[in-house]
Formats: C-alpha cells, structure tokens, sequence
C-alpha cells in the first residue's frame, strides 16, 4: 500500500493539495447537485468562463495574485449573472442564449487579457489551475468558501428544494424565491473562484458537475445525492492526485477524468437509471 499512503505522507504539497481538493468536493457537490436538480448544469459550465477575465484583470494588475484574482473572479461572475437575467428579463432572448453570449466573450476576453501581460505559461495556469502548488493562503480560501457554502445551504435547504421540485408554488407562497435564487448564483460563483484556484477556469466545473452526474445513478433522495456526490469527488481527488505522481499526468485533468471514469462506469452499472438499471431490472419479491 506504499504507493497509496507515501505520496501523501512524505509530500507536503500532496498534502495540501489533497486537503484543498477535499475542501472542494465539500463545497462544490452540493452547489452541482442543486444545479443538476434545477436543469441548469450547462449555467455552472458557462460561469466557470464569466469569470476568466475578472480573473485576468486581478492578474494585469497584481500579477499571479490569489486575493486580487479571486475578487476580480467573484466580480466578473455576478456581473454576468445579473447581465444575464437583465437580457433575460427586458428583451425576448431567452436566459440560456443570453448566458451562452456573455460566457462567449468573457472567455475570449479574459484569454486576451491573460496574453497581453502573461506567457503561455501563466496562460495555461490560469485555464488550468495549478492544484499541487497550493499555499497556505489558497487553502484558507477554499477551506472559507466550503465553510460559507455549507453554512448557506443549510439556511436556506428547504425553499432550495421546494424551487427545485416547484417553483411557481414557492413563489406563490414565499418571498424566498427570488432571494434563494441570487444566493444560489453566488455560491455558484463562489465555488467556481474555489475550483479556479485550483483546477482552472476550464476544469473547475467539472468537480462540481460530474459528482453531481454520477450521484443520480446511485442514489434517489437528494441527501444520499449530495452524500455520493462529495464521496465521488473525494474518491477522485485522490485517484487522480495518484496519477499525477506515479504517471506524471497533469494534475487537474487527471482528477477530472477519474471523476469522468466513476461516471461512465456509474452510467453502465449505477443501481438508479443506468443502462443495466433498464436493460437488466431486478427481478422483484413476489409475496
């Protein structure tokens, strides 16, 4: 079991890398289960790019910064969130379309920005993260916006789950709806800047959705979803923290592909939904 415990036991920056990625799988599962309840998985893919050129515009001014890139991050998200719902609300493009045009340009501006200032090497930092070369600062971060995330969604579980099954009834019955939706968003953000810092812009929805994706193969109540999803991203982090040592693979990619691998072979065999599910039901007790 060497090969298992000494990468973690003799390496610091395993060590902080591994905690950082559990504090994501805590933090961003949920968020990604919520949004795969509520339809909007391809939002969460869409903000992971509105917040490139926040991002960019941190670097331009401090550099490879982690406090300026993450309030120029947090900053680009809500903006294009409340652009978004703005379009949305005073034209006739629907929400998705307008969402789809603004993570578009952001992503095409903040890689332009990047590249004015920046080598292809602080490029590829920004899109793609550099999860085994966590400080002490970043993983205060992230363990604060697990923190803040955890805290949030238990205040406001109930009407969030209410949204997600009715909501038209929520609204009908509760001033919560409009304010559960804007927290819902801003976690979202929030767990996007979380993952940017450590998978890139381009890898950071990935530990949220793919959980989450997974989840619906094993589980049919939203606690044992959310329970599965944080295991899965856990059991990937690791296997993917693994790979990167033994096989020398990138990181980031090598925890988003093993997160990919437990969903496909969740897809084929999961017990809830997958295609052995249909294909070979369990025969059922007869009395």
């Amino acid at each position: 079991m060497s090969w298992l415990i000494e990468p973690f036991a003799d390496f610091a920056f395993m060590q902080r890398a591994l905690l950082g990625c559990l504090a994501i799988s805590l933090g961003a599962t949920p968020v990604g289960v919520f949004l795969l309840l509520r339809r909007m998985s391809l939002t969460g893919d869409a903000m992971a790019h509105a917040i490139l050129p926040g991002a960019a515009v941190g670097y331009l001014v401090a550099g490879l910064n982690l406090g300026a890139m993450t309030i120029g991050g947090v900053a680009a998200g809500l903006v294009v969130a409340v652009l978004t719902g703005a379009v949305a609300r005073f034209t006739s493009l629907r929400e998705d379309a307008s969402l789809a045009a603004f993570y578009l340009i952001s992503l095409a501006l903040g890689v332009l920005l990047v590249s004015l200032k920046g080598s292809n090497v602080d490029l590829m930092h920004v899109l793609f993260g550099t999860v085994l070369a966590l400080d002490d600062a970043a993983l205060r971060l992230l363990c604060a916006i697990t923190t803040v995330t955890l805290v949030s969604l238990a205040l406001v579980y109930r009407p969030l789950v209410l949204e997600c099954a009715d909501p038209r009834f929520l609204r009908s019955v509760s001033l919560w709806s409009g304010p559960v939706h804007f927290l819902f968003l801003g976690l979202v953000v929030l767990n996007l800047v979380a993952g940017f810092q450590a998978l890139g812009t381009l890898m950071a929805v990935g530990i949220m959705i793919l959980p989450a994706a997974t989840a619906r193969f094993w589980a049919t109540s939203i606690g044992g979803m959310l329970a599965v999803a944080a295991l899965v991203a856990a059991v990937s982090s690791v296997a993917g923290l693994l790979a990167s040592y033994h096989a020398g693979l990138p990181s980031g990619p090598a925890i988003i592909l093993s997160a990919g691998t437990l969903y496909l072979l969740s897809l084929v065999f999961g017990p809830a939904g997958s295609l052995a599910a249909r294909f070979w039901p369990r025969a059922h007790l007869e009395a």
